[in-house]
């Protein structure tokens, strides 16, 4: 709890400490004096006068003492990362996946992205408490398991953690991309210090995270969260899950880009016209979302269109769950985080039944397209860290 409260302040006091802990203040002092001793937490030499008594030492964590590793398994891609204490990226890399790929050479690819990335940074071994695992689901956290991802056709119940810990010799904490996005902006993005929120993840699919009460709340089957499989649309194309109309099904990359074939192929014009022409490939989903940031009418037509959409579903959470703060983040939104972003704060600001007493708020990631991977990293340090409520009660 004590290194829960400095890890969330930007500088904090012992007194302070005690005051939004309701622990004593000698058993403050007497925790954070270990912390010192561990190198976990540092004074920084800097004193503050409150109210008009004596000045108090500010405490900060120490960001060298600890590192974490982070993967993060797309359909598509594997990024991998080593982070620090505050959640900083210290390495990247990144690598290809192929359609159809065996689970063994991915996982043999995740754990030579992990001694890279170690390389680079220069992190002592002893420092690194393990590696965090962001892998789409649905997923068997109990066992370590993909299940059977939609879009991972021959990954079927695979014993992913385990296999991962044996290739690295490190341990491995498993979660859902976009919870482990989520957990990232609690410790060190938009949602950090904030009680209740709600995260939404725009991959190669549309996930989501949940902050309740600052704990993850992951469900009964810890798969909470799937808000990209909300019907926004009833008479909607059908969609892998069984459903009919699903956020996921209309926004994600790939209806993003048929969209933009399809009204391109009708006669569409501006600066996708020409590329179309000459080959439809080229007109991809970065292309689509690089021309509706730089203004062209058909490229935004259809973000504003998604963006309608997945302000419908931020309604229905805001009036489900009471979140104080919805995060919208992900490479699947990069570069347009601000039309969507505004487009669900409008949604906020008039259709909640909540927003006569308060205005659910709405930011985009500041962790941008890394969200997942830097998750992935605060997963260790979240779990090692971080007071679990579970835990509590279970004394």
């Amino acid at each position: 709890m004590v290194l829960d409260q400095i890890q969330l302040a930007d500088g904090i006091s012992r007194v302070e400490i005690a005051e939004r802990t309701g622990l004593t203040p000698q058993t403050v002092s007497g925790i954070v004096r270990r912390l010192i001793d561990e190198g976990m937490v540092r004074e920084d030499g800097a004193s503050r006068v409150l109210n008009g008594g004596k000045p108090r030492t500010t405490l900060r964590l120490n960001p060298d003492a600890r590192a974490a590793v982070g993967v993060h398994f797309d359909p598509v891609k594997l990024t991998c990362t080593v982070v620090d204490l505050l959640g900083r990226p210290l390495a990247v890399r990144r690598r290809p996946v192929s359609s159809g790929t065996d689970p063994a050479d991915v996982v043999a690819a995740m754990a030579a992205l992990v001694g890279e990335v170690l390389a680079e940074s220069q992190v002592p071994s002893d420092r690194v408490l393990g590696v965090g695992l962001a892998a789409p689901g649905p997923l068997d956290q109990n066992r370590g398991l993909i299940v059977a991802p939609p879009q991972l056709s021959n990954w079927t119940r695979v014993p992913v953690q385990r296999m991962l810990a044996e290739a690295t010799g490190l341990p491995v904490t498993l979660d859902n991309d976009a919870t482990a996005a989520a957990v990232a902006e609690r410790w060190s993005g938009a949602g950090k210090g904030v009680a209740h929120f709600a995260y939404l993840y725009f991959g190669t699919g549309i996930g989501g995270g949940l902050i309740l009460n600052h704990q993850v709340y992951r469900g009964g089957s810890l798969n909470a969260g799937e808000f990209g499989h909300s019907t926004v649309l009833a008479d909607g194309p059908a969609c892998y899950c069984g459903n009919h109309g699903c956020l996921e099904r209309l926004v994600n990359p790939s209806a993003l880009v048929e969209q933009a074939h399809a009204r391109l192929a009708s006669g569409g014009r501006g600066v996708l016209a020409e590329p179309f022409a000459a080959d439809p490939a080229a007109v991809d989903h970065a292309a689509v979302l690089l021309a509706a940031a730089n203004g062209d009418p058909l490229a935004v037509g259809i973000i504003d269109e998604a963006a309608a959409h997945v302000a419908s579903v931020a309604v229905s959470v805001a009036n489900f769950v009471d979140v104080d703060l919805i995060v919208l983040g992900g490479h699947g939104i990069e570069h347009v985080e601000d039309r969507f972003a505004a487009a669900v704060a409008a949604a906020l600001s008039t259709r909640p039944l909540s927003r006569h007493i308060r205005v659910v708020e709405v930011a985009a990631s500041p962790l941008g397209a890394d969200a997942a991977v830097v998750g992935a990293a605060t997963l260790v340090l979240h779990t090692t860290y971080s007071p679990q409520l579970s835990a509590f009660l279970s004394h």
